[in-house]
């Protein structure tokens, strides 16, 4: 980010930190501070000059907002700006396990030519024609849902409001329907903000709704999902895969079941992290830092 900013010649000031500890120790020079997920525990009481919290990060869940209320410290997050780089990854995710080509790359460690599956039902899959279910219709679950529909797959979506039509979803249900809608689901897609209404809504009981042949992917935040539960349906054989993003805590422990499991496919959250990342983030940045120097009251993206 620093590097990115220092190219826009913008005449001001700035210092870059790459842990917590230089964070905690420097935040009180700061009065703007672009940040994510190691803003966490930061001692607030420390940062007397910070007036805006530029997140970098379309996930809000590090924040205290009551706390940055109380000091006065305004916040505008990235929405948006990954949209495209993690709909691409949940794709990829859907395409690396309907095709195997984790497994391959596995056997291709080994030096193994695993000869055609005689099993149809054991094969690789296409997505054509699979039925995909996004859980969250924001930037991404919505760019996701046009790509799907280019793979000739049929999506439904959950949204609160089912009475406008959108682009690329072949039916809306409301949250209150999930639990029919997952078990007609090929494919089920996490693509949600993590709020109290979303933690832990992949439970046992939504995973043992879900056909034995479906997949979950989930791009959203790791606590979406009761990864307990999740140990234990995939121990069971009750669904035929996952494609893993995020993790209830990152880095994943080396103790984890989900490490040892052929049909979970786990990336280290790095779905919104392409070339064009840094690029995007202070674009807004930017924007958001002349909204303020000409003393305007709305942000992009603003949360306070």
């Amino acid at each position: 980010m620093g590097e990115e900013f220092a190219r826009r010649d913008t005449g001001l000031n700035y210092f870059e930190v790459r842990n917590a500890e230089d964070f905690a120790a420097r935040i009180g020079e700061a009065d703007v501070v672009v940040v994510s997920g190691m803003w966490r525990n930061v001692p607030v009481e420390r940062a007397t000059r910070l007036r805006f919290i530029q997140s970098i990060s379309a996930g809000l869940d590090q924040y205290d907002l009551d706390v940055l209320r109380a000091h006065n410290i305004r916040l505008a997050s990235a929405q948006g700006v990954n949209a495209n780089a993690v709909a691409e990854h949940a794709m990829g995710l859907m395409l690396a396990l309907t095709r195997k080509i984790h497994t391959s790359r596995d056997n291709q460690t080994r030096r193994f030519w695993r000869p055609m599956i005689g099993n149809p039902a054991e094969r690789e899959d296409e997505l054509a024609g699979k039925s995909l279910l996004i859980v969250g219709l924001g930037g991404i679950g919505l760019r996701l849902a046009r790509f799907a529909r280019a793979f000739d797959m049929t999506v439904t979506g959950v949204k609160r409001d089912i009475s406008v039509k959108l682009e690329g979803v072949d039916r809306l249900v409301s949250p209150d329907k999930l639990a029919q809608a997952i078990g007609e689901a090929d494919i089920v897609a996490l693509t949600c903000p993590l709020t109290p209404e979303t933690t832990d809504l992949i439970d046992a009981r939504m995973l043992g709704l879900m056909k034995p042949s479906a997949l979950l992917v989930n791009c959203a935040r790791g606590k979406v999902v009761d990864e307990d539960a999740l140990v234990a349906v995939l121990e069971a054989g009750g669904i035929a895969g996952a494609g893993l993003d995020v993790l209830r805590e990152e880095p994943l422990p080396a103790t984890s079941p989900l490490w040892g499991f052929e049909n979970v496919l786990i990336t280290p959250h790095v779905g919104g992290e392409t070339a064009a990342y840094e690029a995007r983030v202070v674009d807004l940045l930017i924007e958001n830092l002349a909204r303020l120097g000409r003393g305007e009251a709305s942000l992009a993206n603003q949360v306070i």
